[in-house]
């Protein structure tokens, strides 16, 4: 599951120390922008401590590190001594980056961007060269900066934004990347976020970045699968496979009504979700 992506600054302790009870499906601890250059290399020790003795599991561990001109490659080379999930570079313009990020980065790591420039924007279908490369981040403030736009049009059924969300799930859900929607900054305003939350799961994102274990209980309620959705999947799945192998591909199902194979390839489409 990955309806949640929950950030966390490794110089605060008191998050490093909620770490294990934390219900967010994946973590991501943060080495760029809320760091201070000079205290870069004390969070990434802070990291090393976390990635060594947490009892939280590494797949779910996401490290973001700097752009690699700016300290990212320097970093890259040693978490490549660890083990967890991913490793998440920022400011990306073009594709050299992305050959050099799977280059430094150890097969065993995935690896994610923070689409943040316009020329992410533009050309991240392009960008898919590896399956290791299997997320892209929104972060729309950046973007928006890299347009030359301000951030007061953060609102909601702004068109200028809703162009910016289906865009970015279209481009990435058209090459296999996994889009993850922005982190939603004002995090005591939960009534605002559970409204992007409903938006953005409308349109089609089945995951958004946190900020805090309340925007984590909202995004977890409206991305997870419901147990409904995921029995019915497996019955509609069971039926259609058993109808199948008689020769039949559209039939009355009792509960869930007419099934044929589309229904059943969105069957397979939630229970692929639910697996990831």
């Amino acid at each position: 599951m990955h309806a949640s992506n929950m950030m966390l600054n490794p110089l605060k302790q008191t998050h490093i120390e909620k770490i294990p009870t934390l219900k967010a499906h994946k973590i991501t601890l943060n080495l760029e922008d809320a760091i201070a250059p000079s205290r870069k290399k004390e969070a990434l020790l802070n990291i090393a401590k976390i990635l060594k003795n947490s009892t939280t599991p590494k797949d779910k561990i996401i490290v973001r590190v700097n752009p690699l001109n700016s300290g990212g490659k320097e970093e890259i080379e040693f978490l490549n001594s660890f083990d967890f999930n991913a490793v998440r570079v920022s400011k990306v313009r073009d594709i050299k980056e992305i050959k050099s990020a799977l280059s430094l980065i150890k097969e065993s790591i995935e690896l994610h961007i923070s689409l943040e420039t316009k020329e992410a924007f533009y050309n991240i279908r392009e960008w898919r060269i590896s399956e290791r490369f299997t997320t892209a981040n929104l972060g729309i403030l950046d973007l928006l900066n890299s347009f030359g736009l301000p951030q007061s049009l953060l609102q909601i059924n702004n068109p200028t934004i809703d162009y910016i969300l289906s865009k970015f799930l279209l481009d990435c859900k058209s090459v296999g990347l996994l889009p993850v929607s922005f982190m939603y900054q004002d995090y005591n305003n939960i009534k605002e976020f559970t409204k992007w939350c409903e938006k953005e799961h409308l349109m089609g994102f089945e995951s958004k970045a946190c900020m805090g274990p309340k925007q984590v209980e909202v995004a977890n309620k409206i991305f997870g699968i419901s147990e409904y959705e995921l029995v019915r999947a497996k019955e509609i799945k069971e039926s259609f496979e058993s109808s199948s192998k008689k020769g039949e591909n559209g039939f009355m199902h009792p509960k869930y009504g007419f099934i044929d194979e589309p229904i059943y390839k969105d069957a397979l489409l939630v229970l692929d979700s639910f697996n990831r």
